[in-house]
């Protein structure tokens, strides 16, 4: 294992000026040390307790930072293993050419107006623990049992259930792939489609952690333009027309709320049966949608077997329950199988456990229904509590949109927020090209609540005048 005083000698001093995140400095020290290859392939790291120990900092800001290289897909955290660098994976990226996130620097607690973060005050916490503590007991009478690399098959069980009855999806638990979240699930998809050096369309706007996940692996991106009625089709024939795979949100699209209409569902899937192409659907919010009754998956509508759906469930149990899932077409189920063998390492299996039986017992469904009713209550209030203040639209799905006008820097603007204590994301990164991006802030809705949007109303028009 690589030692908490040998990390020690790749990470600056640390500044602690309120300014800069503390987290976001040691993801910067040791991203620059993976992809200069200063810590080599495999390298164990510390523990957080080990190296907040040497830094003087918290553990849970060694926690984020490690949490922050996961999601860039340099780590592989492990459970009980440790966080390692991942073994195999993108070409080795320069430092300076990687985009910086419209993440970074933001805090990992749920302040108000932060998209991607479920209610922390309505968690079901307590439940939550019994059943982890329920499933290490169990895990402990089976330490040295091999584990599936496709993921614990009773939870892939209820996972194919639940997609049946909330998303209209036909499959089996064997064409379930079980993952460390989306971007673990995508970057695996794009080895088993072997997608390095293919064009692929990307909707333009859209998520820009995915994008620069997607250009990390080596796929040539064409952005395609998104309309009211989602990814426009016809855009991307014009631009790319020999492109063989499509990334896209069909059922809620972030950050517009577009729903793919039914024409363009359907051209598609034409054009994929007709042209051998892949689709990959990002169903993480395929549960959330507020204002109406969700629209099935893409997939449930897929009799050619060209869909991957990849699901996840940070936005109903937040990013560290570290768990997410590909549905493959039956056709690709054994190479998605032969991949997690070598190149995903299973989740933590208590966590696995737990989430089964969460499933199983209705706990997971209950949770979601209150969670949108929640939601729709809390974007209803923001909604009235800044409609006849400032310029508001609607965004996807748990957050609206504030716009600027154009010549305002929105991500300096989001960085003065967060020293206001609150953690809106800047709309611009979503584009493709930032020349002609729109400037704005989206308000995630879901920490909003009556003991604080008052006060972070108020807050967000005096950063905003």
């Amino acid at each position: 294992m690589t030692s908490s005083a040998a990390i020690r000698t790749i990470l600056p001093r640390i500044d602690r000026s309120p300014v800069s995140s503390i987290s976001g400095q040691i993801t910067a020290a040791l991203r620059e040390a993976i992809l200069e290859g200063r810590l080599a392939q495999g390298a164990r790291l510390p523990s957080w307790n080990d190296l907040a120990d040497q830094l003087g900092v918290a553990r849970g800001t060694v926690r984020a930072a490690y949490d922050a290289l996961a999601d860039e897909l340099l780590v592989v955290p492990a459970g009980a293993s440790g966080t390692r660098v991942r073994l195999a994976g993108p070409s080795p990226v320069r430092a300076a050419d990687i985009e910086p996130s419209p993440l970074d620097g933001v805090s990992p607690e749920p302040l108000p107006f932060k998209p991607g973060m479920p209610a922390q005050d309505a968690l079901p916490a307590k439940l939550w623990a019994r059943l982890c503590a329920r499933a290490a007991r169990r895990d402990a009478a089976s330490l040295v049992a091999e584990p599936d690399p496709r993921g614990s098959a009773a939870l892939r069980r209820q996972i194919a259930a639940m997609l049946g009855i909330t998303r209209s999806v036909r499959c089996t638990p064997d064409q379930i792939v079980l993952t460390s979240g989306y971007r673990i699930g995508l970057w695996l998809t794009m080895q088993v489609l072997e997608a390095a050096g293919k064009k692929a369309w990307h909707e333009n706007p859209g998520c820009p952690v995915t994008r620069e996940a997607l250009r990390l692996t080596g796929v040539d991106l064409v952005p395609v333009a998104v309309d009211e009625h989602g990814l426009v089709f016809d855009r991307g024939v014009a631009l790319a027309p020999s492109a063989r795979l499509a990334i896209v949100s069909p059922t809620i699209q972030a950050p517009t709320g577009a729903t793919l209409s039914e024409g363009r569902r359907r051209d598609l899937l034409d054009w994929a049966e007709r042209d051998g192409a892949w689709i990959v659907e990002d169903d993480r919010l395929g549960g959330l949608q507020l204002a109406r009754p969700s629209a099935p998956a893409l997939a449930a509508a897929d009799k050619a077997g060209r869909v991957i759906l990849i699901g996840a469930f940070d936005e109903a149990l937040g990013p560290r329950a570290g768990l997410g899932y590909v549905a493959a077409p039956a056709a690709l189920a054994d190479r998605f199988a032969q991949a997690a063998a070598v190149l995903n390492p299973a989740p933590d299996t208590i966590t696995q456990s737990a989430l089964a039986t969460f499933i199983a017992d209705g706990h997971y469904l209950r949770h979601l229904r209150q969670m949108r009713r929640l939601y729709r209550e809390r974007k209803g209030a923001l909604d009235a509590s800044l409609r006849h203040r400032i310029a508001i639209e609607d965004a996807a799905p748990l957050a609206l949109a504030a716009p600027l006008a154009g010549e305002v820097d929105d991500v300096a603007l989001a960085r003065r927020a967060l020293d206001l204590g609150m953690a809106p994301l800047p709309l611009s990164p979503w584009y493709h090209d930032r020349s002609t991006a729109r400037p704005g802030l989206l308000l995630g809705v879901t920490n909003l609540h009556a003991g604080n949007i008052g006060f972070a109303c108020d807050r967000l028009l005096e950063l905003l005048s």
